[in-house]
């Protein structure tokens, strides 16, 4: 049947859902839920038939058996008028024979009714089987198509991440951020070194000044020159 096959594909998708270049699982399963339901109305529709052909047959069965009946009750008549006088022996015979072949006639339709009566409850029996098994069907893989849609997710957002993380390998990213680091620390090493470079030599300096007296010695010399200038000598020895 058409939905087997469907079926079968279903499953291929679901075992296959992580191979490149698969058909989605999800809309296989759908397709499969979708022609499934198509079946199941196929399927009802002809056993909606069987079924009014069992209803047609078992009508017939109580048609033919009534006829059946009257024919036999039409043949007793003759024969009883016969009997009374109302009626020539002769031809009530001939009647009595023909209504009794009716009443064969309707017994053989009869029979025939039941026959037929009995293979469309047979067919009714299997294509009910069917109609479940498909409605089984259908309740099972709507329900697994929850559980498939939940497990695509969880399967794409998983490649997704190790596939991020495969590509900051490949892309050498966490081997910039290694140069980074060891380029700031190359850094801060040159800014300390430059650091104890200018404190080395203001030291320097701070030492010289202090021997020296830098701003004494200036203003004693600044001194001099105005002394010079206004024609002050030193004190005499």
């Amino acid at each position: 049947m058409k939905f087997l096959k469907r079926l079968f594909k279903i499953g291929q998708a679901e075992v296959h859902s992580a191979i490149d270049g698969m058909e989605d699982p999800i809309k296989m399963t759908e397709q499969g839920i979708r022609d499934m339901k198509d079946d199941l109305d196929k399927s009802l529709e002809a056993l909606a038939q069987v079924k009014a052909m069992s209803i047609r047959a078992k009508n017939e069965v109580e048609e033919y058996a009534n006829k059946a009946e009257d024919y036999n009750e039409k043949a007793m008549l003759i024969l009883k008028k016969a009997q009374s006088g109302g009626l020539d022996a002769s031809e009530a015979d001939r009647l009595a024979t023909e209504a009794l072949i009716k009443k064969e006639e309707a017994t053989a339709g009869q029979n025939r009714a039941i026959s037929d009566k009995e293979k469309f409850d047979q067919n009714v029996l299997q294509m009910e089987g069917n109609v479940q098994t498909i409605k089984q069907n259908i309740s099972k893989w709507e329900n697994e198509l929850k559980i498939l849609r939940s497990r695509v997710k969880v399967a794409d957002a998983t490649k997704s991440l190790n596939k991020q993380m495969a590509q900051i390998d490949s892309n050498g990213t966490v081997a910039l951020l290694e140069r980074m680091k060891e380029k700031v620390n190359q850094e801060e090493a040159l800014a300390e070194a430059y650091g104890e470079i200018a404190n080395s030599a203001k030291s320097i300096d701070q030492e010289i000044d202090k021997i020296i007296d830098v701003p004494r010695t200036k203003a004693f010399s600044e001194l001099e020159k105005l002394k010079e200038q206004l024609g002050i000598s030193g004190p005499k020895e």
